[in-house]
């Protein structure tokens, strides 16, 4: 079984805080396109749950991964994307490598700190000419004697306007693109790294995402995380707690609007009947309800494979495309049986709409995950067996 009593002890904590403070203030970040990272975060880090699987000596409790699968599924209860997305990036995203791989030196300047809540951390991977294709970032951090010297940039940065620092992917060497990387932690307060611009997105209104430049920004070596050139190998094992996070952060966020879209359906009126009766409404919200509960089932398998040690590139890279797939259809379904009051931003179905559509981009673009799973299957050309 993947969840006991203490997952749920846990879970009901969480639920707790955020129907007390998230929800209540979701619709004033939304407007405003930025959330207090810090104060939330702080009060997040002060009540544990920033570092439920972390190291206990840097400030985490030291469980397995159930217990972050499990926060991230009861994340998706926040009432828009953009803060679970925020906190996820806090957790899953910015900081698994730094704890299984960095040194006790850098783990107590930028883990414990992100565990507590007093830093806001973001991931640097992405760049302008370098989304999915992590391999041909351009971003380089040259050696100077005990320190690098980094210049490039990054785009579509979450927490990138309010971060303390950066898991920044960069290339340390000339060798071959997947061997000449290294993941280094930049304080943000560092002479030349400048936010350029806070985006303007089409959703995730509440996260702030900015591109970042970095002009012969200077860093201690001793802020790489783990071996030097084996930046790509750590991203890519970063990626699974990643992709498993964005998926099971979906559940209950899909969930929400099936069961908005049956309550504003039930009362809606049209033709002398509501228009939860008509048989393509409630069979298509049925059908809905059945895809949720199959993706849960495979994130479930990948946590409890994953918990157990083994490599879940393959059911985690199936999560996140099935998430992404399943938010496109049936927010678009949903938005539909709303008519009129569903492309007005007003209803949460259009929040929802517009908030996840990023989950088929952000993490890896779904044509991505389809290759990763082709070449696993060895039917992507040049890939392997089958091929000439």
């Amino acid at each position: 079984m993947l969840f006991t009593a203490d997952h749920d002890d846990i879970r009901r904590s969480l639920q707790k805080f955020i129907a007390n403070e998230i929800n209540p203030h979701v619709d004033e970040w939304e407007k405003a396109d930025i959330f207090p990272a810090h104060a939330l975060f702080k009060k997040m880090g002060g009540l544990g749950f920033l570092g439920l699987n972390k190291p206990v000596e840097f400030g985490g409790s030291g469980l397995d991964y159930s217990y972050a699968l499990m926060m991230a599924e009861e994340l998706g209860a926040i009432t828009c994307g953009g803060v679970p997305m925020a906190i996820g990036v806090q957790t899953d995203m910015a900081t698994p490598a730094l704890a299984r791989f960095g040194s006790d030196e850098v783990r107590r300047e930028f883990l414990a700190p992100s565990i507590s809540g007093d830093f806001v951390a973001c991931i640097g991977v992405s760049e302008p000419g370098a989304g999915s294709d992590v391999a041909s970032i351009k971003t380089n951090a040259r050696s100077d004697g005990d320190d690098y010297v980094i210049n490039g940039g990054k785009m579509w940065i979450t927490n990138g306007t309010q971060a303390d620092w950066i898991c920044l992917l960069a290339n340390t060497g000339d060798g071959p693109v997947h061997r000449n990387k290294s993941l280094i932690c930049v304080p943000m307060k560092s002479k030349g790294v400048q936010v350029a611009r806070k985006l303007d997105k089409m959703g995730m209104r509440s996260s702030d995402t900015a591109q970042i430049f970095f002009d012969n920004v200077r860093v201690p070596k001793r802020n790489r995380i783990g071996e030097e050139g084996k930046g790509f190998t750590y991203q890519m094992i970063q990626f699974q707690e990643e992709r498993l996070w964005g998926a099971a952060a979906c559940l209950k966020a899909h969930e929400y609007i099936i069961d908005q879209t049956i309550a504003y359906t039930r009362d809606r009126k049209a033709f002398g009947k509501s228009i939860l009766d008509n048989q393509v409404v409630h069979f298509k919200l049925a059908e809905m309800q059945t895809e949720v509960e199959l993706l849960r089932a495979l994130i479930y398998r990948a946590a409890e494979q994953l918990v157990a040690g083994e490599d879940v590139t393959r059911l985690a890279t199936m999560a996140k495309l099935k998430a992404g797939r399943l938010g496109r259809e049936l927010t678009d379904a949903c938005l539909q049986f709303w008519g009129g009051m569903g492309f007005t931003n007003e209803t949460p179905v259009s929040r929802a709409y517009r908030d996840s559509r990023l989950t088929s981009i952000g993490g890896g673009a779904d044509e991505v995950m389809l290759m990763v799973l082709c070449k696993m299957m060895g039917t992507l050309p040049g890939s392997g067996k089958g091929n000439a």
